[in-house]
């Protein structure tokens, strides 16, 4: 299987639009021009190998949630014993077009199933996420 790249967080990187593997040229444009850099500048190579969210480098910033899991020295943050933390609290904003509130729930099911029985499943969380409707006391469920 070809390695799918995982933010220690729980995102998974490779559904990402601006992963190097997903990025399209319409959305490089879009992207760019918000920034202020080259279309080139706009493809994410994925929280892996002392690369951090594309997003926080144009901006000058750096991961907190990043910095803490290598100052650790654990691969993913439900491997931490401080698992979860302030890091990981999910907010309202722009939840709506942005996954950051599945990491969560991603991180507890990777501690479940383990990376690969989470990567089985991690399309259709995605896929709930931002398709189905909010129903009280069912969460995503079926």
């Amino acid at each position: 299987m070809e390695l799918k790249i995982i933010a220690p967080c729980g995102i998974d990187c490779f559904n990402c639009e601006m992963y190097e593997k997903n990025v399209t040229e319409e959305f490089q444009t879009r992207i760019a021009g918000m920034f202020n850099v080259s279309n080139e500048r706009i493809t994410c190579k994925g929280c892996a190998d002392g690369n951090q969210c594309l997003l926080l480098d144009l901006q000058d910033q750096k991961c907190k949630t990043l910095e803490c899991v290598n100052e650790k020295g654990v691969g993913y943050c439900f491997e931490c014993d401080d698992f979860p933390c302030e890091n990981l609290m999910p907010i309202a904003d722009r939840a709506s077009t942005h996954p950051h509130n599945i990491k969560l729930y991603n991180l507890c099911m990777m501690k479940k199933l383990g990376i690969e029985g989470w990567l089985e499943i991690s399309d259709d969380i995605r896929h709930t996420y931002f398709n189905q409707n909010m129903r009280i006391g069912k969460g995503g469920s079926k």
